[in-house]
């Protein structure tokens, strides 16, 4: 992993670079399942407000994000995103490891997540991390696959 300092917790002023970031990490995905993908769709100034929204940045940009909610029993990965130019760096892996140490200091023994069934990569990559696929559901004409981590 490169040095970069560690997650910050995103304020009001951040909404306008998540979403950028956002559409440039998901935007590729919207040929691939015929549709704009759901984490662009997401107001991220609410987001910001109402969710545990992470960043990661390096200098002044903002190169991934991290959007948790606790749920009763579980953590609820929302969404995780690195900037394209950032990826295959550790940044993903690093937000990951930063979601585990949130659901500890909760109190929570699960994280949960989803992804598309045709984003193949995010597939094999929360495999590889440890997660488990536990359902799929159909979403307007692809399968949402649904994954679960143990801590």
């Amino acid at each position: 992993m490169e040095a970069l300092p560690a997650p910050r917790r995103a304020s009001d002023a951040d909404g306008p670079a998540i979403r950028d970031l956002v559409a440039a990490a998901y935007g590729p995905y919207a040929e691939l399942i015929g549709r704009t993908p759901i984490p662009m769709l997401t107001d991220y100034a609410k987001a910001v407000r109402t969710h545990d929204v992470w960043v990661v940045e390096d200098g002044p940009q903002i190169v991934g994000v991290l959007e948790l909610e606790a749920r009763m029993d579980h953590l609820w990965i929302e969404n995780v995103a690195v900037d394209p130019r950032w990826q295959g760096r550790g940044i993903g892996r690093r937000l990951l490891a930063h979601a585990e140490d949130e659901a500890r200091r909760l109190g929570l023994t699960e994280m949960r997540l989803l992804t598309n069934e045709r984003y193949l990569a995010n597939i094999a990559m929360y495999t590889r991390y440890g997660y488990r696929e536990t359902h799929r559901e159909p979403h307007l004409g692809t399968d949402l696959v649904y994954f679960s981590r143990r801590l």
